[in-house]
């Protein structure tokens, strides 16, 4: 994206009521209260704000606003669903700038040991099985890329495409794991960018692959 676009996206993501009763109903959860939602609401808005001067100065100075911001909001006041709806905008914020903060996300949402948006369990703990495993073709050599769904729950929208990278070959795959998926665990891949199905229908979520597998060769 050029600059332009990048600024188009970030004045849209300001103007979004990101903690709205329908924000929260779309991810089948109960709405959070007004006071606890205002400060994050804030922050985020404040961030875009400065991600929006900061167009001009390159990734690090905007990766230095994305940290600034999250240091803001102490994990310790939020429960799991609102951390996790945190996280999820900071993501969005960082894709559209194109910065790559998964790892600062990891620490902040579950102390560095879990993988971005979702918990990861030990599978063998007793605590919790796996319940279904998703596969999918590795486009480059096949392998089967596997997600363990933990945990389902009815109501929950499939609302992103993943960009995976297979371990084996490396090569960059499109994911889109499907609805009532409250926990799950990546397996012979890694998460490399989250897109929001508001943002990208299929061909745009494509068009971003292809950028991927290009820019990251």
């Amino acid at each position: 994206m050029d600059q332009q676009q990048i600024i188009d996206k970030l004045i849209a993501f300001r103007e979004l009521e990101k903690f709205s009763d329908s924000a929260w109903e779309e991810r089948g959860l109960i709405p959070s209260s007004g006071e606890v939602s205002e400060k994050p609401e804030r922050v985020l808005n404040d961030c875009t704000d400065e991600l929006i001067l900061s167009v001009n100065f390159g990734n690090r100075k905007q990766l230095e606003v994305l940290k600034d911001a999250l240091k803001k909001l102490p994990r310790s006041e939020y429960d799991t669903e609102e951390a996790e709806l945190i996280v999820d905008y900071f993501f969005r914020l960082s894709t559209i700038v194109g910065v790559d903060m998964t790892n600062k996300l990891n620490r902040w949402l579950y102390g560095g040991v879990l993988n971005l948006l979702f918990k990861v369990v030990k599978l063998f703990s007793g605590k919790q099985k796996i319940v279904e495993t998703l596969r999918q073709d590795c486009t480059k050599c096949n392998l089967k890329l596997e997600t363990f769904i933990m945990q389902r729950q009815e109501g929950i929208p499939d609302s992103s495409w993943f960009i995976i990278q297979c371990n084996n070959c490396n090569e960059y795959n499109l994911l889109s794991k499907g609805p009532n998926i409250k926990e799950m665990k990546f397996g012979n891949y890694k998460l490399t960018e989250q897109l929001m199905k508001s943002e990208y229908d299929e061909s745009e979520a494509k068009i971003r692959l292809n950028q991927v597998r290009f820019f990251r060769k």
